[in-house]
């Protein structure tokens, strides 16, 4: 498919209510609000072609930029490209997708890592603890877990929202995954009382620390 093709395809998938929705999350103007199951649909329409997806995300649309997410090659993205894109990036939905489908699978994931989380840019900041997070959950070696707690104790509670989630989730998955700095997390969790009373659906975990340390924990023995 071309991109015009792509372009009109999405278009015809415009929902408003998710344009209104996108809007509430902090979203701009350049955008159809299409489902995320659409764009999904879409995508495996599409499959992979690296080419599209770095037309579409020079588009800068919202939509756009999700289905190349899809559709990209991570291992096919340079170090200074995946720079370039991720300090582009203007909505969180796409910073999550960014990260799910495209870190996720590069071979450089680690170094992007240890840099994006020291990094003054908020989204490349988010996926750095993003990453961090998933590092924790699957094999913490190299990293100094009390050192990351001092670091959320101290920076957590004044940094930007969009950094301030998934450092939470970094807090929480120490908490969860290694019993040793358990307590500490906790009381972290506590003291800061971040999320504490964030509204969730019914049969959800709260995202506040504490609650969802010990539910997890709970569901484990």
């Amino acid at each position: 498919m071309t991109i015009k093709e792509v372009l009109f395809e999405l278009h015809l998938l415009k929902n408003e209510k998710m344009i209104a929705l996108n809007k509430k999350n902090g979203a701009g103007d350049n955008q159809y609000g299409v489902k995320m199951g659409d764009i999904r649909s879409l995508g495996n329409k599409i499959k992979k072609d690296h080419g599209l997806a770095l037309d579409l995300w020079k588009t800068k649309n919202i939509d756009a930029r999700l289905l190349a997410c899809l559709i990209i090659k991570p291992k096919s993205l340079f170090k200074a490209e995946l720079n370039e894109m991720v300090k582009s990036i203007d909505f969180v939905q796409v910073a999550d997708w960014f990260g799910a489908n495209i870190m996720k699978e590069h071979p450089e994931k680690e170094y992007f890592r240890g840099s994006w989380i020291n990094s003054n840019n908020k989204w490349a900041a988010r996926l750095g603890w993003s990453l961090t997070a998933g590092k924790i959950a699957k094999n913490a070696d190299g990293l100094e877990l009390d050192q990351l707690l001092d670091r959320i104790e101290r920076e957590m509670p004044n940094t930007k929202p969009e950094i301030q989630w998934t450092m939470n989730i970094t807090l929480a998955y120490i908490g969860i995954y290694h019993s040793k700095q358990r307590k500490r997390a906790l009381d972290i969790g506590h003291k800061l009382g971040i999320y504490k009373d964030y509204p969730v659906s019914k049969g959800c975990t709260s995202p506040f620390a504490p609650i969802w340390i010990n539910e997890m924990v709970r569901r484990q023995t």
